[in-house]
């Protein structure tokens, strides 16, 4: 495909601000047709961010990160039916196993342990929290707070290794994506708080977002 210019990246960014803001009022407005277009058309364009890369020595890391984007999408669409929570639940998951192998892929297993510690201390603090509550779902929000964590050390694992721009990008996204992920599972398992919609998607959006655009510079980077 065509090497995107960067006033076109721009403007896809400028798209997909417009996109979520929209996606998020009329969720809040309760306009479920509009709010069931928008959601996976914001992704969508995120994900644009990475396909309209031409191709480069990191084609194997380009083609795990759209993969993981469109995984991310699929879970989108799926939550969209709370019946098929569980299934939406699976796609992030193969969507975050989708990014950590991209980061391993990119510079080597990270083996960081502090941030190890403390990744998985915060989730599995939360796994015990919210266990009670759980029911049948004990067992994939299990297994999803492993993954989930596992991909964010992964990510904060590169920006410890190469301080450069993309991978603040990145180990600010993974650290969104963990949060947004933890706002779901306090809305659904224990409490709805008002407005937990909009701090739900922003981060989630905010999070792929960065992720996308990190990803972007990397693999048009010759240094990569």
């Amino acid at each position: 495909m065509a090497t995107i210019a960067s006033k076109s990246v721009k403007t896809i960014n400028v798209l997909i601000v417009v996109s979520a803001t929209l996606a998020i009022t009329t969720e809040a407005l309760g306009q479920t047709l509009a709010y069931m277009l928008l959601k996976p058309l914001t992704t969508i364009l995120v994900t644009s961010l990475v396909v309209l890369v031409p191709q480069t020595q990191q084609s194997k890391f380009k083609t795990l990160m759209v993969l993981a984007f469109l995984f991310c999408l699929l879970g989108d669409i799926l939550l969209l039916f709370p019946a098929y929570f569980v299934y939406g639940l699976a796609a992030f998951l193969v969507a975050h196993l989708l990014f950590a192998t991209s980061f391993v892929q990119l510079k080597g297993f990270q083996t960081h342990w502090i941030s190890f510690l403390a990744l998985y201390g915060i989730g599995i603090s939360l796994f015990l929290w919210l266990k009670p509550s759980l029911g049948d779902f004990m067992v994939p929000v299990g297994v999803y707070v492993l993954v989930i964590c596992f991909m964010a050390w992964q990510g904060i694992g590169l920006f410890l290794k190469e301080k450069s721009k993309p991978f603040v990008w990145i180990a600010v996204a993974v650290l969104l994506f963990m949060f947004s992920d933890t706002m779901i599972a306090i809305a659904k398992f224990k409490t709805d708080f008002p407005y937990s919609s909009v701090v739900i998607l922003s981060t989630y959006w905010l999070s792929i977002g960065l992720i996308a655009n990190a990803a972007r510079r990397i693999i048009l980077s010759p240094q990569s």
